[in-house]
């Protein structure tokens, strides 16, 4: 056998042993007559020796021709250490080398494999079989799967059935992008990879499946950023004859079992917030509510004083960023340059400063009192030693200008600790959003989410104002789920149809099998999906979803390490009945 056991495991306890390890060289240091050499595999690190007297000479010469990441197979003693390493398991003891075996020469690797590495990004992910060797990312695997393990678990404690549900289906107008997928036997025609499993889950409730889930792969062909990948996988799931309050209590229970079993970490119960709220509060519908900081309206005290921003402006928002008075004229310009960021959007920034003597200084004293200033203070709540951030505009652009002000701001004052976990669920959404661009509506989730009940009159007269059922689970300003309770009456299905700017036609043809299916005995059901990738980067108190994936794509949407998307073979192209890509040129 290469080995008996892993290079995690030993320890004191095998102190006079002989055994066999086998790994990648990690690192090598050689002083002549002595030569140690750290002995990695995905468990941990061991330390070999060979010293001139206590190993052969043909042993200590190998030891010496080792470059890292040799590939080794080593058998020896196992020795108690002079230098003993407290940081590891392995740190007490290190082994004798009395065979030694190069499995496999290694290249000069382009980056360090060490936890903090010298690669970026791009180098990594395009020698991404390597940065997988890294503890950092390991361990972000080990992590994934030890919560799809207890998702499993948990799910199937209360008879969820695991289902699995076609990769290859029909392409859909509403969402995101299709990837779409050339089929060779009916010339013309393509299957679309799905965006998520939606229409088969309700059909397995109309099938008598009343709990399904599935950790499932989804596509979408959407620009990219770091919680966003073309492929992603969920947890998808679906109950029948539930409201919204069970799939709620459902989930929550879900998500305190994967907090506990995996962090030990207890989740107080989830509060619940309306959309409306959350958007004036906070400017989002995915609020991080482990800090303060909540918008404050100011029109009342700020507009018609003569100040002609504040005057024209729809809506004047503040919040007060508690004792930070003391920040200075640098600091404040900084702020003001991040605003004015294009990914931010505003024009600028107006701040007051709560003095300690109960003075105030604004960025605008010529336009307004210290009676003035005080009133905006009272209003917004803010005590001697807090500053004030203001902006002001369209409500919409201001509401979330200043929600990337916020958020910023509780970074720099040290409010977002990533170990700090505050859920939340949002509910009642707005059924539908108006487009300009097309003159019509769209679904804010998808249409098959069902209107509240209250609000079904509203369908013929304002569906502008119509609430959805719906639902996000939110994790410190993470979107982690999301859900609806679902419309399950043709009729009712029909008129969403409509709504949404299908013809009879249009919808049959996109969704009859689904409207067929209603016909005959579907139950009330609703369900969620948590975005797995996401839930992984939540629990380890990061952001980026990427090294929560074995091989993933870049912001381009490319594998750099496997060179795709990429041409292919024009006989191929023929089989498929596509052009060339030369011909499309051409065309």
């Amino acid at each position: 056998m290469y080995r008996t056991h892993t290079c995690g495991e030993l320890n004191a306890n095998n102190i006079g042993e002989t055994v066999s390890i086998a790994g990648w060289a990690q690192t090598i240091r050689d002083k002549g007559p002595i030569v140690w050499i750290d002995v990695r595999d995905r468990y941990g690190m061991t330390q070999i020796v060979g010293e001139t007297g206590r190993v052969r000479d043909e042993i200590l010469t190998t030891l010496k021709g080792i470059g890292r990441e040799f590939v080794l197979q080593v058998t020896g003693e196992v020795v108690e250490r002079h230098s003993k390493n407290p940081d590891i398991p392995t740190g007490d003891i290190e082994i004798v080398v009395s065979e030694i075996k190069i499995l496999n020469g290694a290249k000069t690797p382009p980056f360090t494999i060490e936890d903090e590495t010298d690669g970026g990004e791009e180098l990594r992910m395009q020698y991404r079989y390597l940065d997988l060797r890294r503890n950092p990312v390991r361990k972000n695997l080990e992590l994934r799967h030890k919560l799809s393990i207890e998702t499993r678990k948990y799910m199937d404690s209360i008879n969820f059935l695991e289902v699995e549900t076609p990769y290859l289906i029909k392409s859909t107008p509403e969402g995101a992008r299709d990837f779409v997928v050339p089929s060779r036997m009916n010339p013309g025609e393509f299957y679309a990879l799905p965006q998520s499993p939606q229409t088969f889950k309700q059909l397995l409730m109309v099938s008598g499946y009343d709990r399904y889930y599935q950790i499932v792969k989804c596509f979408r062909d959407e620009d990219l950023r770091a919680d966003r990948q073309p492929e992603f996988t969920q947890i998808d799931c679906e109950m029948a004859f539930v409201e919204q309050e069970d799939v709620l209590n459902t989930f929550e229970g879900l998500t305190k079992s994967l907090f506990k079993t995996i962090l030990n970490v207890e989740l107080d119960n989830f509060p619940r917030m309306d959309y409306v709220e959350a958007m004036e509060k906070y400017g989002s519908d995915k609020p991080d509510v482990r800090f303060g900081m909540e918008f404050k309206n100011l029109n009342s005290v700020a507009q018609n004083k003569g100040f002609n921003v504040f005057d024209s402006a729809e809506i004047v928002l503040g919040i007060v960023a508690e004792q930070a008075a003391t920040y200075t004229r640098k600091q404040l310009d900084k702020l003001t340059d991040f605003v004015k960021r294009p990914q931010v959007g505003a024009k600028g920034m107006v701040y007051v400063k709560c003095n300690e003597d109960g003075t105030f200084k604004s960025s605008v004293d010529k336009f307004y009192s210290q009676e003035d200033l005080k009133a905006w203070a009272d209003l917004a709540d803010a005590k001697a030693g807090d500053l004030i951030l203001v902006l002001s505009g369209d409500l919409d652009a201001t509401r979330k200008q200043m929600n990337e002000l916020r958020l910023h701001m509780g970074s720099e004052l040290g409010l977002r600790n990533p170990a700090d976990y505050k859920p939340l669920w949002v509910v009642d959404f707005p059924l539908l959003e108006w487009d300009e661009d097309s003159e019509r509506y769209h679904a804010m989730h998808h249409p098959f989410t069902s209107p509240k009940a209250e609000d079904f009159d509203k369908l013929e007269s304002a569906p502008g104002e119509v609430r959805a059922n719906a639902y996000d689970l939110v994790i410190n300003g993470v979107e982690i789920g999301g859900g609806s309770i679902r419309i399950h009456d043709k009729a009712l299905q029909a008129r969403m149809f409509d709504l949404l700017g299908f013809t009879p036609e249009e919808a049959k043809a996109q969704f009859g099998f689904l409207m067929d299916a209603f016909e005959y005995g579907a139950p009330p059901h609703g369900g969620i999906a948590f975005g797995f990738d996401r839930l992984c980067a939540t629990l380890a108190g990061q952001e980026s979803i990427r090294d929560f994936i074995a091989f993933p794509k870049n912001n381009s949407g490319r594998d750099v390490m496997i060179d795709a998307p990429a041409p292919i073979d024009g006989e191929q192209m023929k089989e498929l009945f596509l052009n060339s890509t030369a011909e499309r040129t051409e065309a």
